[in-house]
């Protein structure tokens, strides 16, 4: 059986530390993805540049394919286009880089099944723990920035803040998840262990 997997990759500190848990783990990438919303071609949630993620995906040495879609006929074209790149990797599973959030694990098993794919989450861990795992990324040697803020939960001058200790110390004023599960911010990793110089 192929061991080969496809990563839900958004290029942001989640995804990245999925990819480099997966390393550790031993499997094998097959590719990665990203959902782009059709009207302005923008990556879903992070709303990054697709340059910027080719970029990453070039540096990884790792091919990256992009699933162009619109909030009607988001499931529709995310069935297809797993559908297609598990044809054509011979994949094994589909990983995503979701914490704790139940309803969006639940989401990402469903999809996996509809495929006959495994659904791998390697970051799975309880809420009370974001915090450290906030330290151990940037311990790790990740370096990574903010480029969306919910400003309703954080300041909207936080973007553009490089991920360090001094982020992870500020950030437990407020009454946010430390990694930003539940949207209050997103990152662009710039360098880290994954990555080939």
């Amino acid at each position: 059986m192929s061991s080969l997997i496809a990563l839900s990759f958004s290029g942001g500190k989640d995804s990245c530390l999925a990819l480099y848990e997966l390393q550790q783990q031993g499997w094998e990438i097959g590719c990665l993805f990203t959902t782009v919303w059709k009207e302005n071609g923008k990556t879903i949630a992070h709303e990054d540049s697709l340059e910027a993620l080719k970029e990453q995906a070039e540096r990884l040495r790792l091919p990256i394919h992009f699933i162009y879609t619109s909030m009607e006929e988001y499931e529709t074209d995310f069935i297809r286009t797993l559908s297609g790149l598990k044809d054509m990797y011979d994949l094994r599973a589909v990983a995503f880089g979701d914490w704790y959030l139940k309803g969006h694990i639940m989401w990402g098993v469903e999809q996996a099944e509809k495929v006959g794919l495994d659904a791998l989450y390697p970051l799975h861990a309880p809420q009370s723990e974001m915090l450290e795992q906030l330290r151990r990324f940037v311990r790790l040697g990740f370096v990574a920035k903010v480029i969306k803020i919910d400003d309703n939960k954080l300041p909207a001058d936080w973007v553009g803040r490089i991920i360090d200790e001094q982020f992870v110390a500020d950030i437990q004023a407020y009454d946010v998840c430390p990694m930003g599960e539940n949207g209050e911010y997103h990152t662009r990793v710039l360098d880290g262990p994954i990555f080939h110089k």
